[in-house]
């Protein structure tokens, strides 16, 4: 079972949660559907859906619910209260959530090649350091040779 140690590093580890593993492993899911994806709006959407999996992730292992029921707020906005170490990533990926949510509804021509390719390189990047901050192995990213 994969543990992590507590917030300050220090301490007893606490195990991580079986959700955690799963959206972790889905994150990493994306990033191979996005290398494959047949276009860059599908590419672009797949590899921002893979970075909101892996905050999704972060969530899971360290968020706990608070009495009541507050506002709503983005993943990202959440990400940055539960993870600051994690805000510069939470903001990236926040800008981009508009130009994702246009993208799954087929309104993303304007996305190029260089975009997606850059957002997936970025997004996995992301799920990798989540790995490392979860203490759960993430596996590569392999390009297909063609």
């Amino acid at each position: 079972m994969a543990v992590r140690r507590n917030s300050y590093g220090v301490g007893p580890s606490v195990p991580v949660p079986a959700a955690a593993r799963e959206l972790l492993f889905a994150a990493e899911q994306c990033c191979a559907e996005a290398l494959i994806a047949p276009d860059p709006a599908a590419k672009y959407a797949k590899a921002h859906l893979a970075a909101l999996r892996a905050a999704a992730a972060v969530l899971a292992a360290r968020a706990r619910p608070t009495g009541g029921r507050g506002r709503i707020r983005s993943a990202w906005t959440l990400l940055t209260l539960v993870a600051p170490e994690l805000g510069e990533w939470a903001a990236f990926f926040a800008a981009g959530a508009n130009r994702r949510a246009a993208a799954e509804a087929g309104l993303g021509g304007d996305i190029t090649t260089r975009e997606a390719d850059d957002l997936l390189r970025e997004a996995h990047n992301f799920v990798t350091i989540v790995g490392s901050e979860l203490d759960i192995r993430t596996r590569p990213l392999l390009v297909p040779v063609g």
